[in-house]
């Protein structure tokens, strides 16, 4: 048996693997002086033009640029068409969208658009790198309901600090469903995103990349759109936040400052079938939520990250930040405009699997590994019939934090350890905490989309794990087809030529 240390040392010729884990967890952020606080920045509607062909085109270009994180302080960072972050795009269901994205960047680097459903040779996984200076021209027509998805960076080794650096953008899907709903829909004014992260600085305010924990880079600095302590003027009297929780590792506990309850109404895939009224919710790396949140006139509310309540056989909980408070954002509410109250029905959600179907596939998720093994570029872990749907069954089997993100699907958490999803979990997700000892059932489709070459991706959204191989890979074949995955020539990070590949066994007891 290979002890967790022994495994750890065998680890530091892992890029980024080379720091050893702090003792101890960043100090928590303090209550925010509201007289320091500067207007929350909101992301740019991302500029697209539409052509004869129908075709909505976008333009990123992936560069450095230096951000005012810190008042009065220039840090260097990255960004897709700016310093920092990056424009939201937006795009209707149905609609065909095509991109070109240039790399102007010192080294290779990905965009993977997460949480969408896109032909693999699209995905923007590890096998889409683009070179440096080099362009890459993805195009597909979206086909899935209205949610707020986002894209960044996926290259194999290093996505924990180039999302760390700044690349983050947030990509809105819109459908005649969601638009005819009487709910705060005026981007940047009642319809608020948010991409809550965490930064440590240096005393010259550059990013402090140094001495990352077992669940990555935590910070004790929180920053919302691109800048620490922020606030938000309110016009209306009931807002829409939608949450990014674009951190590498650390989780989120929201809450407001005077417990207030919000509505829940949509998670990573989209809208719930009804509201949820919630006094907090917890968000880990990948994953979205939309609340909304009532105010009255001229008062002012902090939105608050509280201590991690799901912390069961969590070893070192406050070193992975399980124990820290921060302010995230100060809501000011002047004279507000009146607003319908929010529908009491969202939308329907068919479900995909009857509780107590058999897995496809079992995942059990340990240290940096998923079923005992970590990622190789050149193996593919499983196949899967297009148009298929599966059961996976997911358990962290271990004593730290993880969560399970899977490309390309939408998925509906079946049951957790044999019993119903809280509401919270009863929508479509992405991404999905894992509390250790838990069995989560999930099903998914894999529809419409096939390639014998181009892989997908599933893994740990702790962005470190991932970093440190835990993640897999797998095909998605039409009937006929047989597996001809392409070859990687690692550790180089150059798109690689078609190669015959291998295929390696599955990673979990197919059904």
């Amino acid at each position: 048996m290979v002890s967790r240390r022994g495994f750890l040392a065998g680890l530091a010729v892992v890029p980024l693997a080379g720091c050893a884990a702090r003792s101890g967890a960043p100090t928590p952020g303090s209550a925010t002086n509201a007289s320091a606080t500067r207007p929350l920045p909101i992301p740019p509607l991302a500029a697209s033009s539409v052509g004869a062909d129908g075709v909505r085109r976008f333009t990123l270009d992936i560069q450095q640029g230096t951000s005012e994180i810190l008042p009065g302080k220039r840090t260097a960072t990255w960004g897709y068409n700016g310093a920092i972050l990056g424009p939201t795009l937006r795009a209707e269901r149905h609609e065909s969208v095509a991109f070109t994205i240039r790399n102007s960047l010192p080294e290779p680097t990905t965009v993977h658009w997460h949480g969408m459903h896109v032909p693999a040779r699209c995905d923007g996984g590890p096998h889409q790198t683009i070179a440096v200076g080099g362009t890459w021209e993805p195009a597909w027509t979206i086909d899935q309901q209205a949610a707020m998805l986002w894209y960044h960076p996926h290259p194999h080794g290093a996505t924990e600090k180039h999302v760390y650096r700044g690349l983050s953008g947030l990509f809105f899907v819109d459908d005649e469903t969601t638009d005819t709903l009487d709910l705060p829909k005026e981007y940047g004014v009642d319809d608020i995103p948010l991409v809550i992260q965490d930064r440590r600085f240096t005393a010259s305010g550059a990013l402090d990349e140094s001495d990352p924990t077992d669940v990555g880079l935590l910070g004790d600095t929180i920053v919302v759109n691109g800048i620490a302590g922020a606030h938000l003027d309110v016009r209306t009297d009931r807002v829409r936040l939608r949450v990014l929780n674009g951190s590498s590792g650390r989780i989120y506990n929201l809450a407001f400052d005077d417990h207030r309850a919000f509505q829940l109404i949509g998670t990573d895939g989209g809208l719930l079938t009804a509201p949820t009224t919630l006094s907090n919710i917890q968000v880990s790396p990948g994953e979205r939520v939309e609340i909304v949140v009532e105010l009255r006139s001229d008062e002012r509310i902090m939105l608050r990250s509280l201590p991690i309540e799901q912390r069961r056989n969590i070893d070192r909980a406050a070193a992975f930040g399980f124990d820290d408070t921060f302010d995230i954002l100060q809501l000011r509410a002047g004279k507000l405009e009146q607003s319908a109250p929010v529908p009491d029905s969202l939308t329907t959600i068919p479900a995909l699997a009857a509780p107590g179907t058999k897995p496809d596939y079992t995942f059990e998720l340990k240290w940096f590994m998923i079923n005992g093994r970590q990622m190789d570029m050149n193996r593919i872990d499983m196949t899967i019939p297009v148009d298929s749907t599966q059961v996976w069954s997911v358990r962290n089997n271990d004593n730290w934090p993880h969560n399970f993100h899977v490309h390309d699907v939408q998925f509906q958490v079946v049951d957790i350890d044999g019993q119903a999803p809280p509401p919270a979990l009863a929508g479509w997700k992405d991404t999905l905490y894992t509390e250790p000892q838990f069995t989560y059932r999930l099903a998914m489709r894999f529809a419409q989309h096939s390639d014998p070459t181009y892989p997908y991706m599933f893994h740990c959204h702790l962005l470190l794990h991932e970093d440190h191989g835990m993640m897999g890979q797998f095909l998605v074949l039409a009937p006929g087809q047989q597996a001809a995955p392409m070859r990687m020539d690692m550790p180089g990070m150059d798109m690689p030529g078609m190669g015959s590949g291998t295929t390696g066994n599955k990673p979990g007891h197919h059904g």
